[in-house]
Protein backbone atom coordinates (compact mmCIF):
# COMPACT_ATOMS: atom_id res chain seq x y z
CA UNK A 1 0.00 0.00 0.00
CA UNK A 2 1.18 3.79 -0.45
CA UNK A 3 0.32 6.40 1.41
CA UNK A 4 0.78 10.19 0.50
CA UNK A 5 0.44 13.52 3.11
CA UNK A 6 0.66 16.83 3.34
CA UNK A 7 3.83 16.97 5.35
CA UNK A 8 5.72 15.96 2.35
CA UNK A 9 5.34 17.44 -0.53
CA UNK A 10 7.53 14.14 -2.99
CA UNK A 11 5.23 12.32 -4.75
CA UNK A 12 4.77 8.81 -5.36
CA UNK A 13 7.19 9.41 -8.67
CA UNK A 14 9.18 11.85 -6.92
CA UNK A 15 10.04 8.88 -4.31
CA UNK A 16 10.13 6.19 -7.24
CA UNK A 17 12.64 8.51 -8.74
CA UNK A 18 15.02 9.15 -5.39
CA UNK A 19 14.57 5.27 -4.80
CA UNK A 20 16.05 4.70 -8.09
CA UNK A 21 18.98 6.41 -7.73
CA UNK A 22 19.39 5.43 -4.37
CA UNK A 23 19.86 2.04 -6.10
CA UNK A 24 22.59 3.29 -7.87
CA UNK A 25 24.59 5.34 -5.48
CA UNK A 26 24.45 1.62 -4.09
CA UNK A 27 25.69 0.33 -7.40
CA UNK A 28 28.64 3.02 -8.13
CA UNK A 29 29.35 4.22 -4.60
CA UNK A 30 28.26 7.82 -5.92
CA UNK A 31 26.21 9.97 -4.17
CA UNK A 32 26.00 12.86 -6.40
CA UNK A 33 23.63 15.23 -5.02
CA UNK A 34 20.73 12.81 -3.84
CA UNK A 35 21.74 13.19 0.10
CA UNK A 36 21.54 16.57 2.30
CA UNK A 37 24.91 17.75 3.40
CA UNK A 38 24.23 16.93 7.25
CA UNK A 39 22.95 13.59 5.93
CA UNK A 40 22.41 10.70 8.70
CA UNK A 41 22.63 6.92 7.83
CA UNK A 42 21.84 4.80 11.00
CA UNK A 43 22.84 1.10 9.88
CA UNK A 44 22.13 -2.26 10.83
CA UNK A 45 24.11 -4.99 9.30
CA UNK A 46 23.62 -8.65 10.98
CA UNK A 47 25.06 -8.80 14.08
CA UNK A 48 26.36 -5.12 14.16
CA UNK A 49 25.13 -1.23 14.09
CA UNK A 50 27.21 1.23 13.25
CA UNK A 51 25.98 5.38 12.27
CA UNK A 52 27.42 7.94 10.05
CA UNK A 53 26.80 11.52 9.72
CA UNK A 54 27.57 13.64 6.94
CA UNK A 55 28.09 13.47 2.99
CA UNK A 56 31.50 13.25 3.75
CA UNK A 57 31.18 9.71 5.60
CA UNK A 58 28.99 8.54 3.52
CA UNK A 59 30.69 9.18 0.36
CA UNK A 60 33.92 7.19 2.19
CA UNK A 61 31.75 4.54 3.84
CA UNK A 62 29.94 3.97 -0.10
CA UNK A 63 33.49 3.63 -2.04
CA UNK A 64 34.50 0.87 0.11
CA UNK A 65 30.77 -0.58 0.00
CA UNK A 66 30.57 -1.19 -3.49
CA UNK A 67 34.10 -2.69 -4.58
CA UNK A 68 33.20 -5.58 -6.17
CA UNK A 69 30.51 -3.78 -8.43
CA UNK A 70 27.16 -4.80 -7.04
CA UNK A 71 24.06 -5.04 -9.18
CA UNK A 72 21.20 -3.43 -7.20
CA UNK A 73 17.43 -4.13 -7.77
CA UNK A 74 14.35 -2.54 -6.72
CA UNK A 75 12.17 -4.84 -5.32
CA UNK A 76 9.33 -1.98 -4.55
CA UNK A 77 9.15 1.48 -2.94
CA UNK A 78 6.77 2.85 -0.67
CA UNK A 79 6.31 5.79 0.03
CA UNK A 80 5.59 6.90 3.74
CA UNK A 81 4.64 10.96 5.57
CA UNK A 82 8.01 11.71 5.48
CA UNK A 83 9.72 9.60 2.63
CA UNK A 84 9.87 6.89 1.39
CA UNK A 85 10.62 2.73 2.48
CA UNK A 86 13.01 0.67 -0.45
CA UNK A 87 13.73 -2.95 -0.48
CA UNK A 88 16.46 -3.89 -2.83
CA UNK A 89 18.07 -6.95 -4.16
CA UNK A 90 21.73 -6.66 -4.03
CA UNK A 91 23.74 -9.48 -5.95
CA UNK A 92 27.77 -9.33 -6.49
CA UNK A 93 30.63 -11.90 -7.48
CA UNK A 94 33.55 -11.39 -4.78
CA UNK A 95 36.76 -13.19 -5.25
CA UNK A 96 37.24 -16.39 -3.53
CA UNK A 97 33.55 -16.22 -2.62
CA UNK A 98 31.63 -16.39 -5.57
CA UNK A 99 28.23 -14.73 -6.04
CA UNK A 100 26.95 -13.30 -3.04
CA UNK A 101 23.41 -12.06 -2.28
CA UNK A 102 21.22 -9.95 -0.06
CA UNK A 103 18.45 -8.15 0.97
CA UNK A 104 17.70 -4.67 2.79
CA UNK A 105 15.46 -2.46 3.46
CA UNK A 106 16.02 1.21 4.00
CA UNK A 107 13.98 3.38 5.77
CA UNK A 108 14.05 6.86 4.07
CA UNK A 109 13.72 10.81 5.27
CA UNK A 110 13.23 13.19 2.36
CA UNK A 111 14.17 16.78 2.77
CA UNK A 112 13.88 19.44 -0.07
CA UNK A 113 13.78 16.54 -2.58
CA UNK A 114 16.90 14.81 -1.00
CA UNK A 115 17.60 12.01 1.19
CA UNK A 116 18.47 13.45 4.96
CA UNK A 117 18.11 10.29 7.18
CA UNK A 118 18.33 6.72 6.11
CA UNK A 119 17.91 3.63 8.43
CA UNK A 120 19.00 0.52 6.35
CA UNK A 121 18.71 -3.61 7.80
CA UNK A 122 20.18 -6.04 5.87
CA UNK A 123 19.83 -9.65 5.60
CA UNK A 124 23.57 -9.97 5.44
CA UNK A 125 25.55 -11.96 2.54
CA UNK A 126 23.87 -15.06 1.19
CA UNK A 127 26.44 -17.30 -0.63
CA UNK A 128 25.77 -20.75 -2.23
CA UNK A 129 26.48 -22.89 0.22
CA UNK A 130 23.57 -20.81 2.17
CA UNK A 131 21.21 -20.53 -0.60
CA UNK A 132 21.38 -24.16 -0.90
CA UNK A 133 21.21 -24.42 2.67
CA UNK A 134 17.66 -21.84 2.05
CA UNK A 135 16.32 -23.81 -0.78
CA UNK A 136 16.60 -27.34 1.33
CA UNK A 137 15.54 -25.69 4.89
CA UNK A 138 13.19 -23.07 4.17
CA UNK A 139 11.52 -23.37 0.75
CA UNK A 140 10.69 -19.59 -0.98
CA UNK A 141 6.09 -19.96 -1.02
CA UNK A 142 6.36 -16.71 -2.81
CA UNK A 143 9.35 -14.48 -4.62
CA UNK A 144 8.76 -11.07 -4.96
CA UNK A 145 7.24 -9.70 -8.89
CA UNK A 146 10.77 -7.85 -9.56
CA UNK A 147 12.67 -10.77 -7.74
CA UNK A 148 16.10 -11.40 -10.95
CA UNK A 149 18.03 -14.21 -9.27
CA UNK A 150 16.21 -17.55 -10.64
CA UNK A 151 14.94 -19.72 -7.43
CA UNK A 152 17.58 -21.67 -5.78
CA UNK A 153 17.62 -25.41 -6.78
CA UNK A 154 16.35 -28.08 -4.11
CA UNK A 155 19.43 -30.50 -3.14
Amino acid sequence: MTTTSAVTSATDRDVEQLSARLAEAFRTGEPADLFTTDFFLDGHPPFWWFQLKGLDALTTWLEGYVAHGPEVTVIRTTTTEDGFLAEHLVSETVPDRGLITGRRVHICTVRAGQIAEMTVYCSGDWDEALRTRHAAEAPILRRPQRHPLPPPTHP
